[in-house]
């Protein structure tokens, strides 16, 4: 499918969801409408893997037969057969789904307005939650609810609007390619158009893709082999804050799908934790190839990252975030001994900007890249938050900062950095980018061209230094500053004023007053004619 016509389905699903949500908030209708994608891409692959199972066994159907072949293929089975067969398939692609769970039976109940499509469908995601591989599957539906007063008042009216819904979704697919590669792309597409819709909450997880594309690829190219230019496969790659996953999945499109080792993400929204999961496996992540932990970072309450024996501690060759900006937290006396914080101490609790960036360094290699988007504030604010500046730079961990534009973030207006950071960074000195300036103005949000983000990744990969855009700066002069990082205080986007040559301007002046004199005595000329007075 070309990038037109992926756009165009993006569009289309779009305009859908846009038509039927009603007077229902965008991130409210958000779940049903992503969630019947999902189920449409579960469906596709549990059919195709199926059929490739079966082989000449797969029934085949006539063209105006509404059945689903595996509804026949099950027909005539014994019980005993049936759990084989699923035993089987969760070998193969670790979920199960009864033919009458499946999109195809779900879409035709839609497209008759089956009475029974809510109870259906509430049996079917408890069942793939319930019978599937392991527990990437479990609660992946749990924040979807069908009896949601939103969708009607009686269910019966929840029922005609699932119908609705599931019926124009079938109806606007069907119009495309039914490769199920391009439902990922799809489902990220609706994210970011509800994200848009979502204003301020889309902060809980979103990343726009122009930022997340910075931060992905400057993280993938620090994983190239600087003889041969080609990129090194990544073990492990961790966010924090992950949202729907979009911004590790960036990454992923940036090393190819093979060329990392397996994605892990935390997210302590659990809607959101859910969205994460379902579009790692939309974009054809496998489940034994990516581990998201619904958790709160701050409190690191997973277990997978507890471990205090330094020679076991879990690594990650990159760590990439997008972290709440200055969220408030409540730190208790015994964070100040977690070992995440102990070397640097505590952020603010008005702040807990350092608090997110210590967590994901602490379990950065020593050969790894972080990179990871924060308010402006953390570059100047003083207190507690200037000593974490202050050990970091002294220690050699700050590799980068770049300043981006204002208002490329749907959830708030202000401008806001990448860090970037390495454990064991090779030169004695920070890379300043100012890229303020550089950005389209748009109607809702300014974007960043395709130009834009080559400049700064070109920039950030040859440490190249730009007039008003960038600068290498030692650790003396930012000593002098008193480890204040406030980008314009080493890059200034201001223009100079033009130098002024007083000779020539008065040169300019002295031929200006003849002409003003010889321009007066002409025109006297013309009023002593008239028998006018002169003009003084």
């Amino acid at each position: 499918m070309t990038q037109q016509e992926l756009n165009q389905l993006g569009k289309t699903l779009w305009e859908i969801a846009d038509s039927l949500r009603g007077a229902m908030n965008a991130d409210d209708f958000r779940d049903y409408m992503l969630s019947m994608l999902f189920l449409r891409y579960l469906s596709d692959n549990y059919e195709a893997a199926a059929k490739k199972e079966l082989g000449s066994d797969y029934p085949k159907l006539e063209d105006d037969d509404k059945r689903t072949p595996l509804g026949i293929f099950y027909k005539d089975l014994e019980e005993s057969d049936i759990q084989f067969f699923e035993k089987q398939m969760r070998r193969k692609v670790h979920y199960v789904i009864e033919p009458k769970y499946l999109w195809s039976n779900i879409a035709e109940m839609a497209r008759t307005q089956n009475s029974e499509l809510l109870q259906t469908l509430e049996a079917g995601f408890k069942y793939i939650e319930n019978h599937s591989f392991e527990s990437r599957f479990k609660g992946l539906f749990s924040e979807i609810n069908l009896n949601s007063e939103k969708l009607g008042k009686k269910p019966v009216d929840r029922n005609e609007k699932l119908c609705k819904i599931i019926f124009q979704i079938s109806q606007g697919i069907a119009k495309f390619s039914t490769d199920t590669d391009i439902l990922g792309d799809a489902y990220e597409y609706l994210i970011g158009e509800f994200a848009a819709g979502s204003g301020k909450k889309a902060g809980e997880f979103y990343t726009p893709q122009q930022i997340s594309t910075i931060l992905s690829e400057i993280v993938t190219l620090d994983s190239q082999d600087p003889t041969t230019g080609k990129k090194k496969k990544l073990n492990k790659v961790f966010d924090f804050a992950c949202g729907s996953g979009s911004l590790l999945l960036n990454v992923r499109k940036q090393m190819g799908p093979h060329g990392i080792g397996k994605i892990f993400g935390q997210e302590k929204n659990i809607t959101t934790y859910n969205l994460a999961r379902m579009n790692m496996l939309l974009h054809g992540v496998k489940d034994t190839e990516f581990e998201i932990h619904h958790g709160d970072s701050l409190l690191n309450d997973w277990d997978l990252l507890n471990e205090m024996n330094p020679a076991k501690k879990e690594e990650f060759d990159a760590v990439v975030a997008n972290p709440p900006f200055s969220y408030r937290w409540e730190p208790s006396e015994t964070l100040a001994e977690d070992f995440r914080f102990k070397s640097y101490g505590l952020a603010p609790k008005s702040a807990a900007d350092f608090a997110f960036l210590l967590h994901g360094f602490h379990f950065l290699k020593n050969d790894g890249t972080m990179a990871i988007i924060l308010p402006h504030g953390v570059l100047f604010r003083g207190g507690a938050e200037a000593r974490i500046r202050e050990k970091l730079l002294k220690d050699g961990h700050i590799d980068t900062v770049i300043g981006l534009p204002a208002n490329l973030f749907f959830s708030t207006g202000i401008p806001v950095c990448i860090l970037v950071l390495k454990k064991c960074k090779k030169p004695d000195d920070v890379l300043f980018i100012n890229a303020s300036e550089h950005f389209e103005k748009g109607k809702r949000q300014n974007k960043l061209l395709l130009g834009h983000i080559e400049k700064i990744i070109n920039t950030y990969q040859y440490r190249t230094e730009t007039d008003r855009y960038s600068r290498r700066v030692d650790m003396d002069e930012i000593e002098k500053n008193n480890f204040n990082l406030n980008i314009s205080r080493y890059v200034s986007t201001a223009k100079p004023e033009p130098k002024i040559d007083l000779k020539e301007t008065n040169e300019k002046l002295v031929s200006l007053e003849k002409d003003i004199i010889a321009a007066k005595n002409k025109h006297n000329q013309f009023l002593n004619e008239l028998g006018l007075p002169p003009l003084p």
